[in-house]
């Protein structure tokens, strides 16, 4: 079927097959051929030669097969010999020779991905795949190979001239590639994602769009110039000739698309459309054969061809029909001759029809090269099977040549072999002086000798593709592990540059984000990522703002927008964790873990993240609850939960739940509440676990009903009670804790999947396999496409399944609530009330990967919606990923649902309500204002105005787009580094220190007042400081405390506003080693809004120069002679950005411009780096530069 033109997310169009002669068929055209009485040929296939149909009308010439069982995708007349090009679904292309279509060759272009279009050119020819251009011989010899993106998805290309292709696909973007040089020239933007046919005429390029638009488009801009809208539904095939533009496709219908028979055409020159031509059958080709008429070829799927003129009536008498056998037509192409028409089905055959039986393919074909016959004389015969068979029979040649078998030296590198990890109880008995260890030999291996390991690095092998090693190559030593490769805890390498040699794309090829997990509590990184992909939770928090200065509904909103800034960089959760540790709540529910406790694996993460779970939906809902405005932002406190006042986290996750108490003496008591998730209860111990059903353990697990012992007021005392409890209402998210806590709850999933397993084998009267016989792959098909058309390659892909993707619950009229589990290809019925019953669909699996080696980790499924990839890539689909800290891998959406019981146990579900986003206000307005620059108090008491640093900004000077600002920052630690010195003396890092930003000074960058701070900012912390730093901060004991400092302290809430609102009004940032202060700040900038002067005087392969070297060769300034002052740094960072610009762009060439840059090398290299001592004379300090300006 021709699917170029048809849109993905679109319902597919399946067409009925037709008999195998078409009714409207002229019986006056099959002159001569005997039907049998079912009305098919009796030669089948094969057409006698004697049948002509008349004169200007083709017929069948040959059938050949391209290969059996495999549907042909592509179809092409070669343009320059007489050879036709055939492209199918296995990535094979197969060439015929002239019209008996005798095979030329046959190779593979892709091991997997479908040919979607060839173009054959002078020297070879072009094959397009998923995301891969080929260019290949005639032969099937590789002339290049040009790999694009792979969230890429191609589907056509046009050659506009001998040296330059367009390529297009389901993307917002058209790439231009040159041949000569194989490189990417240019990328036009698409205003209508998925460019799937192109075309071209003298004076348009013609683009057609899965929307069933098509675009015309100028030739030398690619701008649109007009755009004609062709079907509401999905365009099919489209062809220009002459004037005339002529469309076919599928129009929107009740249930979903449907074949238009009406061919839409377009007169060129007026740009307007004009009668419409009515067909008879159902179009999914065409195109122009214009021999003496500019007639129209119309294929249909189902083998029916018709030719008509575009202007006029359609006749049914020039129907015919290819005899494809009840295949389906999926590719057609016309020769540049005319004369011939070509058709590839779904079984592998190539149909060619002709006007003529001598016939030729273009007007002026080359003669084609064949391969010479063998006349070499052939090695005698030697027989593999007979084991005592010399292989000496065979003599080598003498040669004094190398041989082609010979090894390359670049390639043969010694392999030595890593001495294997030493005992842990020697290390536990062994002593140490100073950094040696020693300890007495156990003698339990031979001297100087290690054996090979070759299971485990077999093992190894077999898993290297899993996931990469780090780049640094520090990779603990191999062992077998049950716990998949990508599913164990990822840590950063971290070398004596920090992590700037660290590549996190070896961990993540997507454009998410992933977070980094050295940061305390960090476990509950996979449950931020399940809350940033709920579109609404993403939406309220970058929504709200509030003063309060530990907001962690704030947090997540800052959080939240460097995640959708971030094109697949990781991003730290660093200021979000350092306000969730400041929670009296949650340090009292025990979620504030020490780092011993996470080193240790003492604690169990899955608990742990379910009480995280309850706890975050509470705090997100109690600070979101008042409406959103500048009545949040002047702090008025928030109500509690299940007050008069609602928010988004209530409206998405609130269930109404109605608590009823019984006693034995009658007494009832009714208590209605409120709940944001809920918990699966688990039946009380029996000999035998029964099957249930998800649903039936979810129905049982919300209308939960328990006797305990509780206190009657009826009967004074406490009496053995019957608590039920029903819902009122059904949530929009179902929030799901899984608490498997115990062997008891993971043994009930083990045996509920085993019964799951057996009743997949079962259903549609599939007969019981017994335990000793394994399952054919033919038999596994089979069960798998009766389960809902997905196809299961093995067993393994059924197992440890419970959980459905979809269940769909409803409240009756006298409130009873019906669960079920639920097709998830099935939506909700007619006569179903649509306000009462839901239908849920999963889209997150928070998971406790069990590893006694790391101490376990926690992992999340989600299921990414197309809101996301339209942003992140400019796709509309959805996705399964799993996000592993800072590693995300796409996945199938059975490995978020299978729990081996083993190592993955399930901790949190999240099933959301289809069509959730429709009820919401999903746009973000940022809330962050200009008034957060203006003046404001500050936190120390003892601050007086003479010591103030910084002339805060006025309203006429507010930055503008462009505008630069210097920017320094200055650190504090709060946990030391933790490092470990190995055997060769090299230092490892364990664990880097943990930084504090403790001030940020941002100064005028252009103006009368340039250089001028407007934010000098000490920013108070309540946590431990480790070291000041002050010789390279300049920050002192007392400077962040609020009771003795004399600074202008603040949150650092506030002064993160004041950059966020910079960032976002496009301010460029000047300052050195930008990039390590805004990581420890927290917060993302583009970088086209950064300058940074470490890289402006940096050659490459070259030291990066500090900033007082800089200074003092450059502008003969001496600065950071005892401590550091920001404002001193960031004024000297802005004039070494205007020397650079003097330098670089006023007057001086690249290659002078490269001399100054040696001449500053040589210099630091004879100084050794270090700037000469001042003569007595200190350069002047920033409160004396500013004493003149402060009395402005």
């Amino acid at each position: 079927m021709n699917f170029e033109g048809l849109d993905p997310a679109l319902a597919e169009y399946v067409p009925s097959l037709h008999p195998a002669l078409d009714p409207h068929l002229n019986p006056s055209l099959l002159q001569n051929v005997e039907l049998d009485p079912e009305g098919v040929p009796l030669e089948g296939i094969a057409v006698p030669d004697s049948v002509h149909i008349m004169e200007g009308m083709y017929s069948e010439l040959h059938t050949v097969v391209s290969e059996v069982g495999v549907p042909v995708s592509f179809s092409h007349f070669d343009l320059h010999e007489e050879m036709l090009w055939v492209g199918n679904h296995g990535g094979h292309a197969t060439s015929f020779f002239g019209p008996a279509l005798e095979r030329y060759s046959s190779f593979q272009v892709h091991s997997s991905d479908d040919i979607r279009q060839i173009q054959s050119l002078e020297n070879g020819v072009l094959f397009l795949t998923k995301n891969n251009l080929k260019y290949m011989s005639r032969g099937g010899l590789i002339i290049f190979d040009y790999l694009m993106d792979e969230n890429e998805d191609m589907h056509s290309l046009l050659l506009t001239d001998p040296g330059t292709l367009l390529v297009g696909g389901l993307t917002s973007h058209v790439i231009e590639i040159d041949l000569n040089t194989v490189q990417e020239t240019q990328k036009y933007s698409v205003e209508i994602p998925g460019v799937t046919i192109m075309r071209q005429s003298n004076r348009f390029f013609f683009c057609g769009h899965t929307s069933g638009k098509v675009s015309l488009r100028d030739l030398r801009t690619f701008a649109v110039e007009h755009e004609f809208d062709a079907y509401s539904g999905s365009l099919s095939d489209f062809d220009v000739h002459g004037n005339l533009l002529v469309t076919c496709g599928f129009s929107s219908r009740m249930n979903g698309l449907a074949c238009d028979r009406f061919l839409k055409v377009y007169d060129l020159r007026m740009l307007r459309a004009i009668t419409p031509l009515q067909v008879h059958i159902d179009p999914l080709f065409l195109k122009f054969i214009p021999t003496y008429t500019s007639r129209l070829a119309i294929i249909s799927q189902t083998g029916q061809c018709q030719f008509c003129e575009p202007t006029g009536l359609a006749n049914p008498a020039d129907i015919f029909h290819v005899n494809t056998v009840g295949q389906l037509i999926m590719s057609f192409d016309v020769s540049s001759s005319k004369q011939a028409m070509v058709f590839g089905d779904s079984e592998g055959c190539v149909h060619l029809w002709a006007d003529s039986p001598e016939i030729t393919f273009n007007a002026y074909s080359r003669e084609t090269d064949f391969a010479l016959p063998c006349i070499v004389d052939t090695l005698p015969h030697l027989d593999w099977n007979q084991d005592l068979m010399p292989l000496s029979l065979i003599p080598v040649p003498l040669t004094t040549e190398s041989l082609l078998s010979d090894w390359p030296a670049a390639t043969s590198i010694p392999a030595p072999r890593r001495a294997p990890p030493v005992d842990p109880d020697i290390l536990r008995t062994m002593k140490k002086v100073g950094f040696i260890g020693y300890a007495p030999n156990p003698r339990t291996k031979l001297r100087n000798q290690i054996p090979y390991r070759l299971k485990e690095l077999d093992n190894e092998f077999d898993n290297f593709s899993q996931v990469p090693e780090s780049p640094i190559g520090r990779e603990e030593e191999p062992r077998i592990y049950m716990v998949a490769k990508k599913y164990r805890k990822v840590t950063i390498k971290y070398s004596k540059l920090g992590l700037e040699d660290f590549d996190f794309k070896h961990y993540n090829k997507t454009l998410f984000a992933g977070l980094e997990p050295h940061i305390p509590n960090a476990y509950c990184n996979c449950m931020i990522q399940v809350l940033y992909f709920l579109e609404p939770v993403r939406c309220l928090v970058q929504n709200h703002l509030c003063q309060k200065e530990f907001c962690l509904s704030c947090e997540l909103g800052f959080l939240f927008h460097m995640l959708d800034l971030s094109r697949g960089d990781p991003c730290q959760g660093s200021n979000f964790l350092r306000a969730f540790r400041t929670i009296p709540e949650a340090a009292a529910l025990g979620l504030i873990l020490a780092d011993s406790d996470e080193a240790t694996g003492k604690v169990n993460l899955g608990r742990l993240i379910q009480s995280w779970n309850r706890f975050i939906l509470t705090q997100l809902h109690q600070e979101t609850q008042e409406q959103e405005g500048p009545q949040a932002y002047r702090g008025i406190g928030c109500s509690n939960f299940g007050s008069s006042g609602d928010s988004v986290i209530g409206q998405l996750f609130s269930c109404e739940v109605e608590n009823c108490s019984m006693c034995r003496c009658g007494k009832e008591t009714v208590r209605v509440s409120s709940t944001l998730l809920f918990t699966l209860s688990y039946p009380e111990n029996n000999d035998k676990i029964m099957d249930y059903e998800f649903a039936q353990m979810l129905k049982r697990s919300i209308c939960l009903e328990q006797n305990t012992q509780a206190w009657c007021e009826n009967c004074e005392k406490y009496q053995p009670t019957v608590q039920t409890r029903n819902i009122r209402c059904l949530p929009d998210v179902l929030v799901i804790n899984c608490e498997v806590n115990s062997s008891k709850e993971a043994e009930f999933w083990k045996v509920q999947a085993e019964y799951a397993f057996k009743k997949k084998m079962m259903k549609k009267g599939c007969l019981e396999f017994p335990k000793s016989r394994e399952i054919a792959v033919g038999e596994w098909n089979e069960l798998g496409m009766a389960e809902g058309g997905h196809s299961y390659t093995s067993i393994e892909e059924l197992k440890n399944i419970w959980i459905p993707y979809s269940i769909k619950m409803k409240l009756s009229k006298n409130k009873e609530l019906e669960v079920y589990n639920w097709d998830e290809s099935s939506e909700l019925g007619m006569l179903e009330d649509q306000e009462s019953t839901y239908v849920y669909d999963l889209m997150a699996t928070v998971v406790h990967i069990l590893d006694s080696r790391t101490g376990g980790s926690l992992v999340g499924h989600i299921k990414v919606g197309e809101t996301y990839h339209q942003r992140k890539e400019g796709v509309t689909h959805q996705q399964w990923y799993l996000f592993n800290d800072f590693l995300i891998e796409p996945v199938d959406k059975c490995e978020a649902v299978q729990f081996d019981m083993t190592w993955k146990v399930p901790a949190i579900l999240y099933y959301v309500r289809r069509n959730l986003h429709s009820k919401f206000n999903l746009h973000i307005k940022n809330p962050i204002e200009a008034s957060v620059l203006l003046a404001e108090a500050s936190l120390a008491r003892k601050q007086r105005k003479c010591h103030a640093t910084f002339i805060p900004l006025m309203l006429s000077e507010m930055p503008q787009v462009g505008d630069l600002v210097g920017l320094d920052a200055e650190f504090v630690t709060l946990n030391e580094e933790e490092a470990e010195l190995r055997s060769d003396g090299t230092k490892s890092t364990i664990k880097p220190s943990q930084m504090s930003v403790a001030r940020i000074t941002c100064v005028r960058g252009q103006g009368p007042n340039e250089g001028v701070p407007f934010i000098d900012d000490y920013i108070s912390t309540q946590e431990q400081v480790v070291d000041y730093l002050t010789q390279y901060s300049g920050i002192k004991p007392g400077d962040l405390d609020a009771k003795i400092s004399s600074k202008h302290l603040t949150t650092l809430k506030s002064t993160y506003l004041k950059l966020r609102f910079l960032i976002d009004v496009g301010v460029k940032f000047v300052g050195h080693g930008l990039q390590k202060d805004f990581r420890v700040i927290n917060i993302m900038v583009p970088r086209d809004q950064v300058i940074d002067t470490v890289y402006l005087f940096h050659m490459p392969r070259k030291r990066m120069i500090s900033l007082r070297f800089l200074a003092w060769y450059f502008l003969d300034l001496k600065i950071q002679g005892e401590t550091h002052d920001s404002i001193e740094d960031a004024r000297t960072a802005l004039q070494l950005y205007r020397k650079y610009m003097e330098l670089s762009t006023g007057g001086l060439e690249p290659e002078e411009f490269r001399k100054v840059l040696k001449g500053l090398y040589e210099k630091g290299r004879k100084m050794d780096w270090k700037v000469p001592e001042p003569d007595g004379q200190s350069s002047p300090k920033s409160a004396a530069v500013f004493s003149s300006v402060l009395s402005l």
